[in-house]
């Protein structure tokens, strides 16, 4: 019970809204929701947004369902619902704007401004975001790049007390090339 009253008073501090807050609030999110560090869900129009099942945000992914730009102009802010089906990952710093949706099964790269809808089963980035490929074809080409990469188990990460040894075999390993970590 004192975790969770310190917790609020730290997000309060930080200006910062808790998921169960968010809900009370108004926002949807569905089972296994696994936001990263910094995350931001817009308080302000919470309610406007949906998050499916087996979501994964990376650090500091930003979803808004309101756009200021023309307020100053017109005097109203446009705002929009967003929906993020099932089983997505969107990657570090992305930011999703109002009036989206995100297929279930979709991968957002890294950094990617999403400003139109996502169709399903793919993969996509940048800014503005853009369809790469479908997600079979980019499962089959990492599969087959696995297969002359370095392959780490979970006593390479942090969470497995990675040893001092590990991380210098696994610098030397990655020296120009992508490794795969469960």
């Amino acid at each position: 019970m004192l975790k969770k009253i310190l917790k609020k008073i730290i997000y309060r501090i930080r200006g910062e809204y808790t998921i169960a807050q968010l809900r009370e609030m108004g926002l949807r999110v569905g089972k296994k929701f696994d936001p990263q560090l910094g995350y931001e869900l817009d308080p302000s129009h919470c309610w406007l947004i949906e998050i499916g099942d087996n979501v994964t945000f990376g650090p500091h992914v930003q979803v808004l369902a309101h756009d200021a730009s023309m307020h100053n102009v017109l005097g109203y802010t446009k705002i929009g619902r967003v929906r993020i089906g099932n089983n997505v990952f969107i990657g570090a710093g992305s930011i999703v704007l109002p009036n989206v949706q995100i297929g279930d099964n979709s991968i957002v790269g890294a950094g990617s401004i999403v400003t139109k809808d996502i169709p399903p089963n793919v993969v996509c980035g940048g800014n503005p975001a853009k369809v790469i490929s479908t997600l079979d074809d980019f499962i089959k080409k990492n599969r087959e790049q696995m297969k002359e990469s370095p392959l780490y188990s979970e006593d390479y990460t942090l969470r497995g007390n990675i040893s001092e040894q590990k991380k210098n075999k696994q610098r030397e390993e990655l020296k120009n090339k992508i490794g795969y970590i469960v």
